[in-house]
């Protein structure tokens, strides 16, 4: 194994329960804690603060985002995906903080990846490597990949999930569900047990590595006919449950294609939003996680490389069906039909105050509006999206409160939001109208 003396942020993952417990514990009584002196101190000076102004100092968002990067697992996932968006909807200040959780996490040190790697593989494992970078080439919430070449050549990325991640799930679904109930950002009456326990399911999903090699290997499949995309191959016999192994792609982050010319980053737009669609309706099968790290991009050869397949989900019919319809509706302008497959699907509930089913109508009213113009749809406009932001801000403070929606819905309007985030940072117009008429019929 090749150790590298630069090795960033390395910092051994804690690995059992009573550890992760323990940490993440204290982190929410170090918040509590800053809460409760600077309520204090404001009380003092005459003031009267707000849980929410309490909570979002600096000190406490670098306090939990510090904690959550050292934790990784499920704690660092859930940090994720509050933190999507790039700072679009989100303070400044604020948004450079959470950015962090979207860059690498710490790092496990040599000692502890040989660890798991021996846990895993046969004894020699070692000698029929030619090479094995300790430093990882890329670490997230839940693993970390390493680049390798075995002695016959073949070149290998190799994803080490890290250790008691998998075990430690729900203990720290369940922590961060009570740090966000403490914080007072969730709206009264909001129900976040449905979330939490769907939260839960799905990462115990994408630590599953066998089912992840699986996903690739069918994706692999799937696109052998898309020359746009490329998938690494998967080599079974070097994964495990705590390993997956498949081959190495060369390729750049995907922000590296936001500086190529306008008819280049158009067809990487038009590319993978025809393959969102794809998975939707042709077959049914999606990658869910929008994160840009999954996406790498080839100038040599104009590819996008296809990367993490962990969240992986086999699309609900009835629901693929729901959008289909809500589609047709949209685009043919039928309001009344829209306002039935919206309660469908559950954007609304029978029990909604008909003010915010008219608001969520005028929204879904914008949104297809803009996709009913003839011509590309420009995704560099901010108008569309600020003034959804603007609506969605409104009903929050007139007192809405979203019904639970099915894991699917929340996983496709995830996937949906992450690829109009990358298609508006690409600058690209893609002909998404052309797209809903193909699927549609409309």
């Amino acid at each position: 194994m090749t150790d590298k003396q630069d090795m960033p942020r390395a910092l051994a993952v804690p690995s059992s329960r009573v550890s992760r417990f323990t940490r993440l514990g204290a982190m929410t009584a170090g918040v509590a804690g800053n809460m409760a002196v600077n309520g204090l101190n404001q009380w003092v000076k005459g003031q009267r603060p707000a849980m929410r102004d309490l909570l979002m100092t600096p000190q406490n968002i670098s306090r939990v985002t510090e904690k959550l990067a050292q934790m990784r697992g499920a704690a660092m996932k859930i940090g994720q995906l509050m933190s999507m968006d790039s700072g679009e909807f989100l303070p400044p200040e604020l948004a450079q903080i959470m950015a962090r959780l979207r860059d690498d996490a710490h790092v496990m040190p040599p000692a502890q990846l040989k660890k798991v790697l021996t846990a895993n593989w046969p004894d020699g494992w070692l000698g029929q490597f030619a090479q094995f970078d300790v430093r990882p080439i890329a670490a997230a919430s839940i693993g970390q990949v390493h680049r390798a070449r075995l002695k016959g050549g073949t070149e290998l990325a190799i994803k080490v999930q890290y250790p008691g991640v998998a075990q430690s799930i729900d203990s720290d679904v369940a922590n961060v569900g009570a740090l966000l109930r403490m914080s007072g950002l969730l709206p009264k009456g909001f129900e976040l047990a449905p979330y939490l326990e769907e939260a839960r399911k799905q990462l115990h999903l994408e630590t599953d590595y066998v089912q992840e090699g699986e996903n690739l290997a069918r994706f692999g499949r799937l696109l052998a006919d898309a020359p746009a995309f490329t998938v690494p191959a998967h080599y079974p016999e070097w994964s495990t449950r705590e390993i997956l192994a498949m081959s190495f792609v060369e390729g750049a982050p995907i922000e590296a294609a936001f500086t190529q010319p306008k008819p280049e980053r158009d067809r990487i737009a038009d590319a993978l939003i025809g393959l969102t669609l794809r998975e939707l309706f042709d077959d049914g099968l999606m990658q869910t996680d929008p994160n840009f790290a999954n996406y790498r991009y080839d100038a040599a050869t104009g590819q996008i490389v296809l990367l993490d397949f962990g969240a992986t989900r086999v699309l609900d019919a009835k629901v693929v069906d729901q959008y289909r319809r809500l589609l047709a509706a949209g685009l043919s302008d039928d309001t009344l039909a829209m306002g039935k497959i919206a309660e469908e699907i559950g954007f609304v509930a029978a029990d909604t105050a008909q003010r915010h089913r008219a608001a969520i109508m005028d929204m879904m009213d914008m949104a297809f509006a803009a996709l009913r113009r003839n011509g590309a749809f420009d995704f560099t406009d901010k108008a569309l999206p600020r003034a959804m932001q603007n609506a969605g801000m409104a009903l929050a403070e007139d007192g809405f409160i979203p019904p639970p929606l099915p894991i699917d819905v929340l996983l496709l309007q995830r996937k949906f939001g992450g690829m109009f985030l990358l298609a508006s940072q690409l600058g690209a117009q893609v002909d998404l109208r052309g797209y809903l008429q193909r699927y549609t019929g409309v």
